[in-house]
């Protein structure tokens, strides 16, 4: 991807229409944020590292797990061909979409549901970015990563976790390197940290 125009569209992305009352005054913070249900929105520079290492292309179909603010999903629709973007909490599924409307992006297909499953339907994706920390690695998600594809994953315990990037080659073979250290939210599932143990 062009990284010196993802840097630029960032940087006029107004982090404080994806946030609600108080918060948005916090918006230029460079740390997570409380969205309501037990959720954040993850620290700008961040959100800016996890685009960049997934790294869409035009034409790539991007699977979001975690669609939160929605903050995270504009970046995607930007500079993806169509984004599936799932989130278990209705309210802000419907709020996110809102806010995507009114930036005029037409390329996104929102679903409620527990994204620990994926999205079968529209499987395989050519990248796939998962927003919420996940006990073990999540195989169902991994096994819905097309040929050249790339994941970006949080796994671990809830005081740390390793940030994954997962890529399948052309052949299927996957391989797997650590980015550093993260905090996230649980990834309520089968994949969550009371389902690893």
């Amino acid at each position: 991807m062009d990284e010196r125009a993802l840097t630029e569209f960032f940087s006029t992305l107004d982090r404080a229409f994806f946030l609600n009352g108080p918060y948005k005054a916090l918006a230029d913070c460079d740390a997570p944020l409380p969205i309501g249900y037990e959720q954040t929105i993850s620290q700008p520079s961040l959100v800016l590292e996890m685009t960049r290492l997934l790294s869409p292309e035009k034409d790539s179909r991007v699977l979001e797990i975690g669609t939160g603010s929605g903050f995270q999903t504009a970046l995607l629709a930007e500079f993806s061909a169509r984004v599936y973007t799932v989130e278990r909490v209705s309210a802000l599924a419907r709020k996110a979409e809102k806010r995507l409307t009114q930036l005029g992006y037409d390329n996104i297909v929102f679903l409620i549901a527990d994204g620990s499953a994926g999205w079968q339907e529209y499987a395989p994706f050519d990248r796939i970015i998962v927003t919420a920390a996940a006990g073990k690695k999540p195989l169902a998600l991994i096994g819905q990563l097309a040929p050249s594809g790339r994941m970006i994953v949080p796994v671990g315990p809830p005081s740390v976790q390793d940030l994954l990037l997962i890529t399948r080659d052309e052949r299927g073979t996957l391989s797997e390197r650590s980015l550093g250290q993260v905090r996230f939210v649980e990834m309520v599932g089968e994949y969550g940290w009371n389902d690893s143990r």
